[in-house]
């Protein structure tokens, strides 16, 4: 006999399924830092924004936007969650 210890399957539970919710809130969470990380997207002067170039404009639009991308990820994180909770309340319920 080894020792290696017997290797089991993960268990698929509700909170570990990948859902469309799930993946537009990993999204929302991702975009900001691409967008940041990938400088040479934005490694410009032209166009310039009322005297201030891009490469400025840029990346101070994404601070506003950045706050709307999160919030819009915690409102559907909070209402993913709360429909786990009621379905499985009525899971239990039905049992």
């Amino acid at each position: 006999m080894s020792d290696l210890p017997e290797v089991k399957p993960p268990v698929v539970t509700p909170e570990r399924v990948v859902t469309p919710v799930r993946v537009v809130i990993a999204l929302c969470l991702l975009a900001p830092f691409v967008a940041m990380l990938w400088v040479g997207s934005y490694t410009k002067t032209d166009p310039a924004f009322i005297g201030i170039p891009f490469f400025y404009w840029y990346q101070l639009l994404w601070v506003p936007l950045s706050t709307v991308l999160t919030v819009t990820a915690y409102l559907l994180w909070r209402r993913d969650q709360r429909a786990r909770t009621s379905a499985s309340a009525e899971r239990g319920a039905g049992a």
